[in-house]
C-alpha cells in the first residue's frame, strides 16, 4: 500500500481542461493541460460538446498521474473546480447529452431575460438570488434547452433528463451516475438557487418552467462527493467550487474586504464581504463564496466576460501576434496609447453594465495607428474594466464599511504579463501583489479537498503558504490617471446597445 501524498484538482475551464497534483505543502508537483473546441454556430452563440469536456479531463487526469509517476493509491483526495453558469442536460438513463452545451459566454436566452423584466422579476432575482437577469447564467439557458429540444420539458419532468453546471457533469461521470449533486458556489450562479434560504427558488422554477426534479443535491463546498474508481482504487472526491470562488479562497481571502481578481478567458474579481449577503446597488453580484462547516462566506462579484480571450482574438483573429505572451513585448514598444482605445464587448458587457446588446470597437484609429497600439489597447481594457468594477463595489459598501481597497490579489494566466499589471496598477492606483503561485484556482479546491480530509486548517497554514512573487505600485499622475479613464467611459459608451 503507498503512502497517500497527493491532492489532485480537476480544473475545467472554458477553453481547457487541466489537473494539478499538490503535495502537503501545497507545492504544485505536476501539471497536465489540454484544449478543446469551442463551437459558435451562430452570432453570440458559444457551445461546447460536454462529452469533448468529460474526454479532455479525464487525459489530462490520466497524463499527469503518468508523467510524474503517481500512483492512484497516492491520491488522497479529488478537487474539482470549473467554469460556472455553463449549462448541460443529459439523459439519466444513458449519461448523453440531449444538446451541447451552452457556455456562460453564450447570449442566445436574451429574449427570455426580457421576458421576465417584464414580468417584474428584477427586483426579486437581485434580493434573493444575489444576480442580475441575464443571459450569462444557467437560468435561461436551461429553459431555452427544454423549449427547443423535442419532449425535453416532458422527459425531466417525468425523471428522465438531469441538469448540472460542469462540476456536478464531472461528478456524474466520474462517480458513473451515483451522484448528482453541487456546492453552493456553483448553485448560486443558477440564477434559479435562493442564496438567502439556501433552496431552489420555486418562484423562479415555476416562471421559467423548470422542473425541480432535474436539479441536483446542494452540499458543502468541502464534502464528500462520492469517489472515482479508477485501476481498481476508489479516490474520493472532497472538495467542488466555482472556479472564481476557488480562486478567492485559494488566495486566502477569508477576511471581510480581502479582494482578488482573476485574469483568464474573462476577468473576475470577488470580494469577501462575510456571513451576510450584502446586495449591491451598483448591478455587482452578490454570491455565495463558499460553504464550509455548516456556515456560508458570501462575496460581491464584478465578471468581465472578454479579458484573455481577447488576446486570444489579437492573435487567432487578427493575427497581429503569434502567441499571447507576445502582447507585453509590443505593448511595450510605444510610448502611449496614442488615443486608441479598444472595447472587446464581443458578447456584451458584464458588470457593472450589463448590456447583452453592446458590441465590441476600436476608437482613436488614425493612419499613425500601428499594430502595437492596437495591442496596447486591448490589454489596457483588462485593466479599465478592472477599475469599473472596483468602483462599483466601493460604491456598493460605502454605507456598511469604512475599508477601501488599497491591495488587490491577482492570479491567473494573464497576471504573468507584466505590462498588464503594472497599467493595473496605475489605473487603479493601488497596490497589485502577483504571487508566486499563479494557480490559486486550482489550489482553493486543493485546499477545500485538504481540509476535509484533515491536511490542513483553514487558518495559519493556508495564510502561510501564500508567498508574494512581485508587487506592482503606480507610476503615473493622478492627472493622467484621470485622463485615461474619462477615454475609456466615452468609448464604453458609444459600444452600448450597439444591437437592436
Amino acid at each position: 500500500m503507498y503512502e497517500k501524498e497527493y491532492i489532485i484538482t480537476l480544473d475545467q475551464g472554458t477553453t481547457s481542461s487541466r489537473a494539478i497534483a499538490f503535495d502537503s505543502n501545497a507545492k504544485i508537483i505536476g501539471t497536465a493541460q489540454k484544449e478543446f473546441p469551442q463551437y459558435f454556430p451562430q452570432t453570440a452563440w458559444v457551445e461546447h460538446n460536454p462529452q469533448e469536456i468529460w474526454q479532455s479531463q479525464h487525459e489530462v487526469f490520466e497524463q499527469l498521474l503518468r508523467e510524474k509517476n503517481i500512483k492512484p493509491s497516492q491520491v488522497a483526495a479529488l478537487g474539482i473546480t470549473n467554469q460556472r453558469e455553463t449549462t448541460i442536460l443529459w439523459d439519466k438513463a444513458t449519461g448523453q447529452a440531449i444538446y451541447p452545451a451552452i457556455v456562460w459566454q453564450d447570449c442566445r436566452s436574451s429574449d427570455i431575460c426580457e421576458a421576465m423584466k417584464k414580468a417584474d422579476l428584477s427586483d426579486y432575482v437581485r434580493e434573493n438570488m444575489g444576480l442580475v437577469i441575464d443571459a450569462y447564467f444557467s437560468a435561461t439557458k436551461i429553459k431555452w434547452i427544454l423549449d427547443n429540444v423535442p419532449n425535453a420539458r416532458q422527459r425531466a419532468k417525468n425523471g428522465e433528463i438531469l441538469f448540472g453546471t460542469v462540476d456536478t457533469w464531472l461528478l456524474w461521470k466520474l462517480t458513473e451516475g451515483k451522484i448528482h449533486a453541487t456546492d453552493y458556489s456553483n448553485a448560486s450562479r443558477t440564477m434559479i438557487y435562493n442564496i438567502k434560504t439556501l433552496e431552489w427558488d420555486k418562484k423562479i422554477l415555476d416562471y421559467l418552467d423548470i422542473p425541480q426534479e432535474i436539479l441536483p443535491e446542494v452540499k458543502s463546498s468541502s464534502d464528500r462527493y462520492g469517489e472515482f474508481k479508477y485501476q481498481g482504487v476508489g479516490i474520493p472526491i472532497h472538495g467542488v467550487i466555482g472556479d472564481q470562488q476557488a480562486s478567492l479562497f485559494g488566495q486566502a481571502c477569508f477576511e471581510e474586504g480581502d479582494t482578488k481578481n482573476t485574469y483568464g478567458t474573462g476577468c473576475f474579481m470577488l470580494m469577501n464581504i462575510g456571513k451576510i449577503p450584502v446586495i449591491s446597488k451598483d448591478k455587482l453580484l452578490t454570491t455565495i463564496a463558499w460553504g464550509l462547516n455548516g456556515k456560508i462566506t458570501y462575496a460581491l462579484e464584478g465578471s468581465v466576460f472578454i479579458a484573455g480571450a481577447a488576446v486570444q482574438w489579437l492573435r487567432d483573429g487578427l493575427r497581429i501576434i503569434n502567441d499571447t505572451s507576445d502582447s507585453s513585448f509590443f505593448a511595450k514598444k510605444v510610448a502611449d496609447n496614442n488615443d486608441v482605445v479598444a472595447v472587446p464587448a464581443f458578447v456584451g458587457l458584464g458588470a457593472p453594465y450589463w448590456d447583452m446588446y453592446a458590441r465590441g470597437a476600436i476608437f482613436g484609429l488614425t493612419r499613425n495607428t500601428k499594430q502595437e497600439h492596437i495591442i496596447k489597447a486591448t490589454l489596457d481594457s483588462v485593466a479599465y474594466r478592472t477599475r469599473d468594477i472596483i468602483e462599483a463595489m466601493e460604491e456598493s459598501l460605502s454605507t456598511t464599511t469604512e475599508k477601501t481597497i488599497k491591495t488587490l490579489a491577482v492570479d491567473g494566466g494573464m497576471a504573468a504579463n507584466d505590462y498588464l499589471m503594472q497599467f493595473q496598477s496605475d489605473i487603479l492606483d493601488v497596490v497589485v501583489e502577483r504571487p508566486q503561485i499563479l494557480e490559486s484556482t486550482a489550489k482553493g479546491a486543493a485546499y477545500l479537498a485538504g481540509l476535509a480530509i484533515g491536511w490542513w486548517t483553514k487558518g495559519e497554514i493556508i495564510i502561510q503558504h501564500r508567498k508574494i512573487e512581485r508587487t506592482f505600485k503606480s507610476k503615473i499622475s493622478d492627472e493622467e490617471r484621470k485622463k485615461l479613464y474619462t477615454q475609456w467611459l466615452k468609448a464604453v459608451e458609444r459600444c452600448r446597445n450597439w444591437v437592436d
